[in-house]
C-alpha cells in the first residue's frame, strides 16, 4: 500500500477506544484519514457496552467499514455474536486479544464480513515503529488487506500466523518471559532483597531484569493475568520453567560441571546461525543501559 492512507476503511468504530490499545489504533487510523467513532463504557463518542448493545451503538455498527474490538477476551467473545448481525455486508471486524483460539473460532462463525484477529506484541506507549503485530486472517478480503497494509505503513511488522501457532508462540514469547521475570521478583521478595542496594552494585544482566520487573509491576495486572491465565499452553509453559530451574539446581547441587557445560552448549545451539546476532543485541542493550545510568548519575 502507498502512503495514501485509508481507501476502504473510511469510517472506523473502535470499541474500547478509551483504553491504551484502542486509543493507539484510533490515533493511527485518524492520522491515515479515517473517521473515528470511539465506543467505550468509560465514555467516548458513544458510551456503550458491546455485551448489551443499545440503539446508538447498533446505528454506528451499521455504518462502519471497520469495527475494532480493543477489549478483554471475555468481552470480545460475548460481544462478537451480538454485534455481528448489525454489521454491514463486507465490513471488517477485528480484535486485539492476546489469545487467538477462542476468538478466531467466534469470528469464523460470523458470515458476510471480513475478519482479522490482531495482537500487537508491545505496549502502546512504546509506539508501533519496528514492532511486530501478529495477525490471523479469518475472512480475507480487500478491507482485511488494507488493514494489514496500514500496519506496515505505520511502521509495524505484520506477522501472519494461524490461531494455534499464535497461541503456541506467545506461550513462549509472553507467558514464559513474564513468568520468568515475575518469578525473579518473587524470589527477590522471598530473599528480603533491598532494590536500592541491588541497583547500586547490579551488573548489566541484573539491572536489565530489575528494569523488566519494574515495567511489569507498574503495568496493568489484568493484562498480565490474561496472558498467564487464558493461553491454553500457559500451564505447560510454566511447568517447563519450574522444571528447568530444578534441573539447573540439580546440576549445581550435584557438582556436575560437565553437565552444566553441556547444557550451555545446547542452549547456544538453539540459536543456530543467529547466536552472534543476539549476543550483539545484548551488548547494545547493556551499553544503552550503562549510558542511561551514567546520565542519571550526573
Amino acid at each position: 500500500m502507498s502512503a495514501s492512507g485509508v481507501r476502504l476503511l473510511r469510517r472506523c468504530v473502535i470499541v474500547g477506544g478509551a483504553g491504551a490499545v484502542g486509543g493507539m489504533f484510533a490515533e493511527l487510523l485518524a492520522g491515515s484519514g479515517a473517521e473515528i467513532v470511539v465506543v467505550d463504557v468509560a465514555g467516548g463518542d458513544v458510551a456503550g457496552d458491546i455485551t448489551a448493545p443499545g440503539d446508538a451503538l447498533i446505528a454506528e455498527l451499521g455504518k462502519a467499514d471497520l469495527v475494532l474490538l480493543a477489549v478483554p477476551e471475555r468481552i470480545a467473545l460475548t460481544g462478537i455474536p451480538l454485534l455481528a448481525p448489525h454489521l454491514r455486508p463486507g465490513a471488517l471486524l477485528a480484535d486485539t486479544t492476546s489469545v487467538k483460539g477462542p476468538v478466531v473460532e467466534a469470528l469464523q462463525d460470523v458470515d458476510g464480513v471480513q475478519a482479522v484477529s490482531l495482537n500487537p506484541m508491545f505496549a502502546p506507549s512504546l509506539g508501533m515503529l519496528g514492532k511486530p503485530v501478529a495477525a490471523v486472517v479469518v475472512h480475507d478480503g480487500l478491507a482485511a488487506a488494507e488493514l494489514l497494509g496500514l500496519l506496515a505503513e505505520w511502521g509495524g511488522r505484520p506477522v501472519l500466523v494461524d490461531a494455534e501457532r499464535h497461541d503456541r508462540l506467545t506461550a513462549a514469547a509472553q507467558v514464559l518471559t513474564h513468568a520468568s521475570v515475575l518469578g525473579f521478583g518473587l524470589a527477590l521478595e522471598e530473599l528480603g532483597a533491598d532494590i536500592g542496594d541491588l541497583a547500586a552494585i547490579a551488573p548489566p544482566p541484573h539491572a536489565t531484569l530489575l528494569a523488566l520487573l519494574a515495567r511489569i509491576a507498574a503495568g496493568e495486572p489484568e493484562v498480565y493475568w490474561d496472558i498467564q491465565a487464558a493461553n491454553p499452553y500457559a500451564a505447560g509453559t510454566r511447568g517447563a520453567l519450574a522444571a528447568s530451574v530444578r534441573r539447573l539446581a540439580d546440576l549445581i547441587d550435584g557438582a556436575d560441571e560437565a553437565g552444566f557445560t553441556a547444557a550451555l552448549g545446547r542452549l547456544g545451539a538453539l540459536f543456530g546461525d543467529s547466536l552472534d546476532e543476539h549476543r550483539d543485541t545484548c551488548a547494545h542493550l547493556f551499553d544503552a543501559l550503562s549510558t542511561s545510568t551514567r546520565i542519571e548519575a550526573t
